[in-house]
């Protein structure tokens, strides 16, 4: 089995599919997108335990439901909405656990950042992740897309099921706030 560089996703999807290779073609799938995918749930959720775990969910998931799999989209589309979706539930679970509502706080990635040591670089830094988890939910899951992945807005409305319209709104309201979090910080 061998798939061109970056990746010949037909014959990847049709290795998935096929139950003689489908364990190499996973270990492929894995080695090729489990990083990008791993990087958008941290952002997400803030902590590398948390988003060790989503990321096995995530795959699990892809596992489970790689014969579902159309080709609608690219394959990294789909194991980005995977995990999105896997990092929203897990952020609204840890919401109602702690007694939050849904649309309510996320100060607990806050400390979630703060604990786990995902920020060790300058104050500058520390000051633009903080900015970005408060963010509100879709807001910081857009900025993160376009910021930090350099998804086309196209791509991300496939993930999100939001128009392009919205998601460019959304990144430019972030960027406006975060923006004018740093402006008033103390750095």
């Amino acid at each position: 089995m061998s798939y061109k560089s970056p990746i010949d996703e037909k014959k990847l999807i049709a290795d998935l599919q096929n139950p003689s290779t489908a364990r190499a073609a996973f270990d492929e799938l894995i080695r090729v997108y489990g990083e990008q995918i791993y990087w958008q749930i941290r952002k997400m959720v803030g902590s590398h335990e948390d988003a060790n775990d989503l990321l096995q969910n995530c795959f699990i998931k892809a596992w489970n439901n790689i014969h579902n799999f159309r080709g609608d989209a690219r394959m990294s589309t789909w194991l980005y909405k995977i995990a999105v979706n896997e990092s929203i539930n897990f952020l609204n679970k840890e919401k109602q656990r702690r007694g939050m509502t849904e649309n309510g706080d996320d100060s607990f990635l806050l400390q979630n950042m703060e604990s786990d040591g995902f920020i060790d670089g300058d104050s500058l830094q520390k000051e633009l992740q903080t900015a970005i988890l408060k963010l509100p939910e879709k807001q910081r899951i857009v900025f993160n897309m376009r910021y930090y992945d350099e998804m086309k807005y196209e791509e991300m409305s496939e993930i999100l099921g939001t128009s392009v319209g919205a998601l460019k709104a959304s990144y430019h309201h972030a960027v406006k706030k975060i923006t004018a979090a740093i402006q008033n910080s103390e750095i």
